[in-house]
């Protein structure tokens, strides 16, 4: 999406990401590496202190850091189910598939009739988009398969004159907000809730208001941004434009072949758990498809598919730059293993550290914030919750805090940080795909963020005096 006159596109992504890993590379020899003692419970007598890391401007050998080895052990960390490598292998394989999938005309001709039915009322598609995707945060940790379902609203929230903003705010704004206020979510709340020894889906009713509140208001915000900021003019002519080529055989197939795609994900996520591995090869199985359908209706030889493929991988290359410098700055501050020395033990250590001899009410605040400040960093919830879990639990006995409330503010913090953290991988993924840089989309989301954390205060210190337990 262009930016309007007089507006730059401000600072790029991987320009941020440089300064604020540059300024943690001169900050890290300064820092005592910190690590809890392995085999017992992670706790604040359990921590020690080493000497700080070792940080050299580049290092080459095993077991060595180096500022300007960030990119390469930053791309090449994770594994083919988790970030850097899956995410990216996610993320090229997308955008070669829809590339063809575009480059058929199929989806352009369906959207100008879908347009044409809808009479250009946007509201209530955003809206019902909007609850599905917040329902697969909260029920089954939506996120990754979010980055797909962006590159497929793009067509029509194009052509309905809408900002791509939007196709990212009902999809991966939409399930982080699910995720993060979740009565299931296995991958954050069971996580939690079984490390602090509360037992599984407690206090679910609690969470249930929460969960229709956080998404009340997320849907509210979207479909005002989208009547304030829609171009009325584009979508007007999109829809009075005549479609010069009717709608074929082909067309039907390859329209057919794209909802059976989301089908079939969505049945996979849900019923088989399936994950980036499984998804690639569904949207690469959609690209195949659609390029022999095109291929039998002599609309591309197959040399033509693969360079349209290729193409489309090829404009996601900037997105991988950005999630491998994303994933660096964990490698540059020693990664997340809480048994091997780190400054990021260290600064989660401080933190806890700080609350001891709060009361209730300050205390849980202070660990919601704390868990906010930590999702910087590990933008996992599963592995945030192996992390801090332990200790906060212990903390919050100490202060007087219920463990249910410290896993309610360990799912708020970390789920609600996840709209903005440039660490997080699979956010640099979504903009990238939508085409948006991260400068943009935190001036335009900031402030109802904010909001959200407020909301989130709010719902911690209910869980206080309540007594939710």
């Amino acid at each position: 999406m262009s930016n309007p006159p007089g507006q730059t596109q401000g600072i790029h992504t991987l320009v941020v990401l440089f300064v604020v890993i540059a300024v943690f590379a001169l900050a890290i020899p300064l820092v005592p590496a910190g690590y809890f003692i392995e085999g017992v419970p992670v706790s604040l007598e359990t921590f020690r202190t080493g000497p700080p890391a070792s940080l050299q401007l580049f290092a080459s050998g095993e077991g060595r850091v180096g500022f300007l080895n960030f990119l390469f052990e930053g791309l090449t960390s994770g594994s083919r189910e988790s970030a850097a490598v899956g995410v990216i292998a996610l993320v090229l394989i997308v955008g070669g598939a829809f590339a063809v999938v575009n480059a058929t005309g199929a989806v352009d001709r369906g959207l100008l009739q879908l347009i044409a039915a809808t009479g250009g009322r946007p509201a209530w598609m955003l809206g019902s988009l909007f609850v599905v995707f917040s329902l697969g945060g909260a029920i089954f940790g939506m996120g990754e398969e979010t980055i797909a379902f962006v590159a497929l609203l793009l067509p029509l929230v194009d052509r309905m004159g809408l900002p791509r903003e939007c196709a990212v705010m009902c999809t991966y704004m939409a399930s982080q907000i699910g995720f993060a206020t979740s009565w299931m979510n296995p991958f954050s709340v069971a996580v939690a809730q079984g490390i602090a020894n509360v037992p599984l889906l407690s206090g679910a009713p609690f969470r249930m208001a929460m969960w229709a509140t956080f998404t009340l208001a997320g849907l509210a915000f979207t479909v005002w941004y989208a009547r304030r900021h829609r171009n009325v003019a584009a979508n007007d002519q999109a829809a009075v434009e005549p479609v010069h080529t009717p709608m074929n055989w082909a067309d039907r197939l390859i329209l057919l072949a794209v909802v059976a795609t989301v089908a079939w994900i969505v049945w996979g996520v849900t019923m088989r758990a399936y994950y980036l591995p499984e998804i690639a090869t569904q949207f690469f199985t959609l690209g195949l498809v659609c390029g022999v359908i095109a291929w039998m209706d002599g609309r591309m030889n197959p040399n033509r598919i693969a360079e349209v493929f290729t193409d489309g991988a090829r404009q996601l290359v900037p997105v991988a730059l950005v999630i491998g410098a994303a994933k660096g700055l964990l490698w540059i501050m020693g990664g997340t293993d809480p048994h091997a020395p780190s400054v990021l033990n260290s600064l989660l250590y401080g933190l806890a550290h700080l609350l001891e001899g709060w009361p209730p009410l300050l205390a849980a605040q202070g660990m919601y914030l704390a868990q906010a400040i930590f999702n910087f960093f590990v933008t996992s919830g599963s592995a945030q919750a192996a992390i801090t879990m332990p200790l906060m639990a212990g903390l919050g006995d100490l202060v007087g805090v219920s463990r249910q409330v410290s896993v309610l503010a360990f799912q708020l913090g970390d789920g609600l940080t996840n709209l903005v953290v440039p660490t997080s991988a699979v956010l640099m993924g979504v903009l990238g795909v939508a085409g948006l840089g991260w400068g943009r989309w935190l001036a335009l989301i900031w402030r109802f963020v904010l909001c959200l954390l407020v909301m989130g205060g709010a719902f911690v210190a209910l869980g206080v005096m309540v007594g939710l337990n």
